[in-house]
C-alpha cells in the first residue's frame, strides 16, 4: 500500500482544478504585505519551502497581528485568545509561533493592578472611587490635604501612619478610603479594605473551620490596611484584644499604616471599646487598643452634608 502522502500528491498533480485554486491561493498569500516583507528579509527561502509551508503562511495572514484587528483582549479574533502570530525562518525552515499580544499584556497588567486592592464586603462603588471625583469643598479640605500628603510621601516609602477619618454619616469617609486605595494602586502598593461589622462576623465564622489565625495574618501583613466604620458595633473582649489588638500591635511594630473611618472621635471610640458585648467595662484594655490606633494613624475630621440623602 502506497503512503497516503504520495497518493495525495499524485491526486493533486492529476487534478487541474485543484492546482489552479492552489496557485491562486499561493499568489494571494505571496502578495500579502506582511508575507512580502518577510520574504524580502529572507531572500534565501526557496519556492519549494514556500509551497511546503503555505498552510502556515495562510494561517499567519488570517490572524490579527499584534491586535491590528482586535479592540480588546476579550474581543480577540485569533485561534489562541490573546496570542499574536510570529513568522520566523530558522534552520532553513519557515516556522510559525505565537506570543502574548499587546492587549493580552495590557489585560494582565490591569488584572495585577486590580489584585492590589482586596476588599472584605466593600461596595463596588467604593472600589471604583477616584480622588479626582471628590468635590473639594471647605468641609473636606483638611482631609483631602492629609490624603494627598500621604499619597505623595508613599511614592518614596510608605509613611508609618495612616489616617483616622472621623465624622458624621454620609460625608464621604468610606469613599475617600477607596479613592486613596486606587491612587496607591498606581504605585503598585496593595491595600486591604475591611467593613468592620462584616469582618467581625467573618472572624466568628472562621472559628468553626480553624482559619482565624490565617485570616488575621493576612490583615496584619497588607501594605496598607483600611478599617471602615470602626465602632459601628460592640466588640467582644476576645475580638477586641486577640484579633484587633493583635493586628494593630503587629502593624505598630512593623511600622505599617492603618486607615480608619468612624462616626466617633478617637476619644469617643475609646469609651465604646471599653464596653464589651457582655457589658463589662475595661478602660485599661480599651486604652491599650487606642494607643495602638494612635501609633498607626492620625485623626482627621471630615465634615459636610449627608450626601446619601441626595
Amino acid at each position: 500500500m502506497k503512503p497516503i502522502q504520495s497518493s495525495l500528491q499524485r491526486w493533486i498533480n492529476d487534478n487541474d482544478a485543484f492546482k489552479q485554486r492552489l496557485e491562486g491561493m499561493k499568489k494571494e498569500i505571496l502578495n500579502h504585505p506582511e508575507i512580502r516583507l518577510f520574504l524580502e528579509k529572507h531572500p534565501q527561502i526557496s519556492d519549494q519551502e514556500i509551497t511546503k509551508r503555505l498552510n502556515k503562511l495562510y494561517e499567519y495572514i488570517t490572524q490579527s497581528i499584534q491586535c491590528e484587528r482586535c479592540t480588546s483582549y476579550n474581543a480577540c479574533k485569533n485561534m489562541l485568545q490573546g496570542y499574536s502570530p510570529i513568522l520566523q525562518y530558522v534552520n532553513n525552515e519557515i516556522h510559525l509561533s505565537y506570543e502574548k499580544c499587546t492587549n493580552h499584556l495590557r489585560f494582565e497588567k490591569m488584572e495585577q493592578k486590580q489584585k492590589l486592592i482586596q476588599s472584605v464586603y466593600m461596595p463596588k462603588e467604593i472600589l471604583q472611587a477616584r480622588m479626582s471625583n471628590i468635590y473639594p469643598d471647605y468641609h473636606r479640605t483638611l482631609a483631602l490635604k492629609e490624603a494627598d500628603d500621604f499619597l505623595e510621601a508613599a511614592k518614596n516609602s510608605l509613611p508609618e501612619k495612616g489616617l483616622f477619618f472621623t465624622g458624621p454619616f454620609g460625608v464621604g469617609k468610606t469613599y475617600l478610603l477607596g479613592a486613596i486605595a486606587n491612587e496607591l494602586q498606581k504605585d503598585n502598593i496593595s491595600s486591604m479594605l475591611i467593613y468592620m461589622p462584616e469582618f467581625v462576623r467573618e472572624i466568628r465564622e472562621a472559628i468553626q473551620d480553624n482559619t482565624v489565625q490565617k485570616k488575621i495574618n493576612i490583615f496584619k501583613q497588607a501594605d496598607v490596611l483600611m478599617l471602615d466604620d470602626i465602632g459601628a458595633e460592640t466588640l467582644s473582649a476576645w475580638f477586641r484584644d486577640e484579633v484587633l489588638g493583635s493586628i494593630l500591635q503587629y502593624r505598630m511594630m512593623e511600622k505599617l499604616p492603618v486607615f480608619f473611618t468612624s462616626n466617633y472621635t478617637m476619644k469617643q471610640l475609646e469609651n465604646i471599646l471599653a464596653t464589651s458585648t457582655k457589658g463589662e467595662v475595661e478602660k485599661v484594655k480599651a486604652g491599650r487598643i487606642m494607643e495602638r490606633i494612635k501609633q498607626v494613624s492620625k485623626e482627621v475630621k471630615v465634615a459636610g452634608k449627608n450626601r446619601r440623602n441626595e
